[in-house]
């Protein structure tokens, strides 16, 4: 390892030093180093990364069309994305370390295992070779490898993958150093470089439209053009090499220029900006889509990885392929990969999108061998899972379109099959199999309809049952309001169980499914269920809410005080089994969330007879995608509006068991099944 600037080696593995001089500029600025007589290295393809912290695409594009990085003006620039999907396991926090790891494995955190900016992180070689690890591998290129960083935190992360960089310059905060020791390592022949500055983070500090961010970006830029003529130089001088240079950054910011973690647009928004044209970059001059749903069907930061060592022919073999990106050479763009698990519990349904030349055949690879050979153009496949027992199983999938391939871990909390436990006939006091509108209670013990008439948001969506009992669900969308802001669908009971007397215990029940990045759970959350003002948790009732990270929270109030249980994760797009057991007589609330993608999630919290009294909180019903008052979203103005998908629907007047929930996710067959 070698240290330069002042600063330490910055941890890690040792690396052969280099004969560098110390570096001629000061710590803003360029000192751009003469050319040398002769170069050093062989002809062929060669690479440059650079990565800015805290330079934003908007930053960057102003900057390019205001003529304050002369330097850049060449570039591809095109929006991309970091961060992961939210609410599946491979979601990752937008900030420096994880995004680091993206950039430099083509992975998320599910693989390379960097969720955090603490001291403590690395990266897992096994799992997530970097891509100066794959570069060594093919050894008959014999490529020299360095990496120049001012973040010190970065090499610590390359700490368990050993003899993969030839050069590791720690600049402990020099951006110039940065500048001067990259330019250094390019005369001398090295093939895979990394150059890495902090400025713009440091200066985004004050503002993302303060004068001293503006220099900063302009100052990175006129930094990054000196490498990009140090490159020119080479080329001009070897005709033979064939540099490909890739700009970029490991997160966005948001509007305020900090680096909060969070998965909204700005946060996740990053660019890809290349010196070649790049067939699979989406979106190229164009500005960044303002909601996360657009953002992420463009480019993605682990899509930087794939992108060089497919310029230097250092590609995994299909067999071995695991990057959540794709080389953006290829004529197709393969894009949005998602895993579900089937309806059934015992396969895995992926899904995918073609672009560009997307008339090409399909593969599937699980674990590395094939398993499937699609037609043309093909975007799905539903492959059947075999276990010895139940359990949660993980699996490395690859689809592979013309010369694009894309992979994914995909997890299963996989199920033999089973029935549906009769008992469960027993004790029901309201069901709503929600096949139709209006929804009607087969027990005929309540009714469910919109809060208000003019402004009912149901719909009838596909189910996740299989057939023969495959049919509808219903959608309950809170962005159709009336003048009143009254949103949300509403069950009232005849016959309340929160508050009948004889009902000493009762079990609410039902599948949900959030939208594919559950953009409602931001903020101050959504209210999934609820027959309280959910303003404040410690309002009088009971609630279910949505928040970050597709968390559920249960919670009842008495006005004064509160219990709660949280951390229940379900994934985003896919349907859960959700349920809440309220024991009044022994002072229990008992959640369990079944989630296909996940071990069985239960808790309790202790009650108190306060809590007990005020379990009907407003006594005016239960609000779905609503609270108590149908007016939730109005109150709560930063929490986004959306479409939650609800199915059987169900009240008991008991306590239902562990065992007789379970059989309802494992069996995926609806409550009517057993024709009660």
């Amino acid at each position: 390892m070698l240290a330069a600037c002042g600063g330490g080696g910055g941890g890690g593995a040792g690396f052969a030093p280099i004969a560098v001089p110390p570096p001629s500029g000061n710590n803003t600025g360029g000192g751009s180093s003469p050319p040398p007589a002769t170069y050093q290295g062989k002809s062929g393809p060669k690479a440059l990364l650079v990565e800015v912290d805290g330079l934003t695409h908007a930053a960057l594009a102003e900057a390019i069309a205001q003529n304050r990085a002369p330097g850049l003006q060449a570039l591809q620039l095109a929006p991309a994305w970091t961060g992961g999907a939210n609410g599946t396991p491979s979601e990752q926090r937008t900030t420096d370390l994880p995004g680091w790891a993206s950039l430099v494995t083509g992975t998320w955190a599910q693989r390379h295992t960097v969720r955090w900016d603490t001291a403590d992180q690395r990266i897992d070689a096994t799992l997530a070779p970097s891509v100066f690890a794959y570069a060594k591998q093919k050894a008959d290129a014999a490529y020299l490898t360095g990496s120049v960083t001012t973040n010190t935190a970065y090499p610590t992360l390359l700490a368990r993958e050993n003899g993969t960089l030839d050069a590791a310059v720690d600049c402990a905060g020099a951006d110039a150093c940065v500048t001067e020791r990259t330019g250094q390592l390019i005369d001398q022949g090295y093939d895979l470089l990394l150059a890495q500055y902090g400025a713009p983070a440091a200066a985004a500090a004050d503002g993302l439209r303060s004068e001293g961010y503006r220099r900063a970006v302009a100052g990175t830029a006129a930094a990054v053009g000196e490498l990009l003529a140090r490159v020119a130089r080479r080329s001009a001088h070897d005709a033979k090499e064939d540099w490909l240079v890739v700009l970029t950054t490991g997160h966005g910011l948001d509007a305020f220029g900090a680096a909060t973690g969070l998965q909204n647009a700005g946060n996740k928004t990053v660019f890809i900006a290349s010196n070649k044209a790049l067939a699979a970059l989406p979106a190229v001059g164009e500005a960044a889509p303002a909601d996360v749903a657009a953002l992420t069907k463009l480019a993605a930061a682990t899509d930087v990885a794939p992108t060089v060592l497919r310029h230097l022919n250092a590609l995994p073999a299909d067999a071995d392929y695991r990057f959540n990106g794709q080389a953006l050479q290829a004529p197709t763009a393969l894009r949005g990969l998602v895993a579900k698990t089937g309806a059934d519990r015992n396969s895995i349904e992926l899904s995918w999108s073609l672009a560009g030349q997307a008339d090409v055949p399909v593969k599937v690879l699980r674990d590395g061998k094939l398993v499937a050979t699609l037609a043309a153009g093909a975007t799905r496949y539903a492959d059947p899972i075999e276990a010895a027992s139940d359990g949660l199983y993980t699996f490395d999938y690859t689809v592979q379109a013309g010369e694009a391939s894309l992979a994914l871990q995909a997890r299963i909390a996989y199920l033999k099959p089973a029935t549906l436990a009769p008992t469960l006939r027993n004790g029901l006091v309201d069901y709503y199999p929600l096949d139709a509108l209006p929804a009607v209670d087969r027990m005929g013990a309540s009714t469910l309809a919109p809060w208000a008439a003019d402004a009912d948001g149901g719909s009838l969506v596909d189910d996740g049952f299989k057939a023969p009992y495959k049919a509808k669900a219903l959608r309950v969308d809170s962005t159709l309001k009336n003048a009143d802001g009254t949103a949300g669908y509403r069950l009232l009971q005849t016959n309340d169980v929160a508050t009948a007397t004889a009902v000493t215990a009762y079990t609410i029940g039902f599948w949900m499914r959030t939208d594919a990045t559950c953009s409602q759970g931001v903020s101050n959350g959504a209210s999934v269920i609820a027959n309280k003002n959910y303003t404040t948790g410690g309002n009088a009732g009971l609630a279910i809410g949505l928040f970050g990270s597709c968390e559920l929270r249960f919670n009842v109030g008495t006005g004064s005080a509160r219990a709660d249980s949280n951390g229940y994760r379900i994934s985003a797009g896919q349907w859960a089994y959700v349920a809440l057991v309220i024991d009044k007589a022994n002072l229990r609330m008992t959640p369990y969330v079944f989630d296909a993608t996940r071990a069985t999630q239960t808790g309790s919290a202790t009650l108190t007879p306060d809590l007990v009294a005020k379990l009907g909180g407003l006594n005016n019903g239960i609000g779905l995608n609503e609270d108590g008052t149908g007016q939730y979203y109005k109150r709560e103005t930063s929490s986004p509006r959306g479409a939650m998908d609800f199915n059987d629907f169900a009240i008991w007047n008991r306590a239902l068991t562990a065992d007789e929930l379970a059989s309802i996710f494992k069996s995926g067959q609806p409550l009517s099944a057993l024709a009660p």
